[in-house]
């Protein structure tokens, strides 16, 4: 994920205090001198990295460490505050009637992105529709299309019409019935006059109640002037951070926050339409310096799993819970984990899974783990229905047909199996668990991700319970 670079650097020069108690000066020089080293790396702008660093400083010189506290420990809560002090607040965008509209450079990711929050919008209950207004890109117009298809909302455009204008006061009035409207616009290679005129004529029409600059990720330093000239032109009320499953840098994006005096509204993690995220400033820092993030992962869980009960009513994932389980089952399970996003950004939710551990593993470990779920549903539908019930029939016969039938390793098919041994047996301890013994076990993950301390856990309001 972008920015992994960042929170790998930072965690590492964090590391560095493993085991000390108090901090000296020369503890506290060494460590800030890294975390300018970090974000400077990361393209983060050198004014706003110098500012960051000398609270740092100031605070991890002057504040006495909570008794109990490691060194360690204190300067991660610094640095946690301080970073999530500098990228502010989550910009507001109450679930009601209103109108937003979209601005950025060609390729910052709008189209895909006004796709992608029509769908997150319908997901909380409004009937939001799509205005592409973009004449000038070819493909544009079948690009919206095709993405609010797969969104599954309304959609108005035109692709004979080549006033941008027109569209979007046409494209209103035929999607009045809609809650809230999406307005794409055109995006160019560079600032040009004509894309500023372009979009203040639009604005004139469409009178949006809030107008989110869209960043890819590598945008760099140039994010600053982008976030200038476009602050000035039409006011920008909040920023969306596209791309954020690449390796771009992510600094800039940041830099452009602090421009334009706005916040960050969304954050985009993939290329599907359910890629997208609110961005929430403390999950968002806590991932990064590896301490995980219970409410995000909670929200990925609840929604991947109540897709695949619509796909197959017939399966009901509390069922898992009172009786046996099946290789169906955990088919189903697999494929609410596909749904979840990539196996990486999950991790990073997890206190404890993500950051330091993920810094330990081979830059192509989750790419194999992904490959290995694949080959493992390639197996079960090779399968009888008798052995995705009963797994306990498949003898070293089976092995052999489902091997054959699946084009997998006989190998393969036997870890598949032990697989399910172990889930099966993992969920049975969970079966016999109240609501109090549910909470205990997962204030002690919580407890886990903040690197020690008790300092781990969301609870709602960051890691550190402030």
């Amino acid at each position: 994920m972008v920015l992994d670079n960042l929170g790998s650097s930072l965690r590492g020069s964090l590391d560095k205090l493993q085991g000390k108690s108090r901090l000296s000066e020369e503890d506290v020089e060494e460590i800030v001198k890294e975390i300018q080293r970090s974000l400077l790396s990361a393209d983060v702008d050198v004014s706003l990295v110098m500012d960051l660093s000398s609270s740092i400083k100031e605070r991890a010189t002057e504040e006495e460490p909570p008794g109990g506290t490691s060194a360690r420990d204190h300067v991660l809560k610094i640095v946690y505050e301080e970073l999530v002090g500098l990228i502010g607040e989550s910009t507001e965008i109450p679930l009601e009637p209103q109108t937003i509209m979209l601005a950025g450079l060609q390729g910052s990711g709008k189209t895909t992105t006004a796709a992608k929050m029509a769908w997150w919008f319908s997901k909380k209950g409004l009937r939001p529709a799509v205005v592409q207004t973009d004449t000038f890109r070819p493909g544009a117009y079948d690009q919206a299309k095709q993405m609010c298809e797969r969104a599954e909302v309304d959609f108005y455009g035109d692709p004979d019409e080549e006033d941008p204008v027109k569209i979007a006061r046409e494209g209103l009035e035929e999607t009045d019935d809609a809650d809230v409207h999406i307005v794409d616009t055109a995006g160019r290679h560079a600032l040009e006059d004509s894309l500023i005129d372009e979009i203040e004529d639009i604005e004139s029409v469409v009178n949006p109640d809030l107008s989110l600059l869209v960043l890819d990720a590598a945008i760099g330093q140039g994010a600053k002037e982008q976030a200038r000239e476009f602050d000035d032109s039409i006011g920008i009320g909040g920023v969306v951070i596209t791309k954020l499953d690449g390796t771009a840098k992510g600094g800039g994006a940041l830099t452009a926050v602090n421009e334009t005096d706005s916040s960050i509204a969304f954050l985009g993690t993939g290329e599907t339409v359910q890629d997208i995220e609110r961005f929430e400033p403390n999950g968002f820092i806590s991932r990064l310096l590896g301490m995980g993030d219970l409410k995000q992962l909670s929200e990925r869980v609840e929604r991947a799993m109540a897709e695949t009960q619509e796909e197959d009513e017939d399966w009901d994932p509390e069922d898992i819970m009172k009786g046996s389980f099946t290789l169906k089952d955990m088919q189903k399970q697999m494929e609410a984990m596909n749904k979840m996003g990539p196996l990486d950004q999950v991790l990073d939710m997890i206190p404890g899974l993500g950051g330091g551990l993920k810094d330990q593993l081979p830059d192509d470990a989750m790419d194999v783990t992904q490959d290995r779920m694949r080959s493992f549903d390639v197996i079960m539908d090779s399968m009888t229905e008798e052995e995705l019930e009963n797994p306990r029939v498949i003898g070293a016969s089976r092995v052999e047909r489902i091997s054959r039938g699946s084009g997998q390793d006989e190998e393969l098919v036997r870890e598949l199996l032990q697989q399910h041994k172990m889930m099966e047996r993992t969920l049975k301890q969970f079966q016999g668990m109240g609501d109090g013994d549910m909470q205990r076990m997962m204030k002690k993950l919580e407890n886990q991700g903040g690197g020690g301390g008790g300092m781990g856990g969301m609870g709602g309001l960051g890691p550190f319970g402030d």
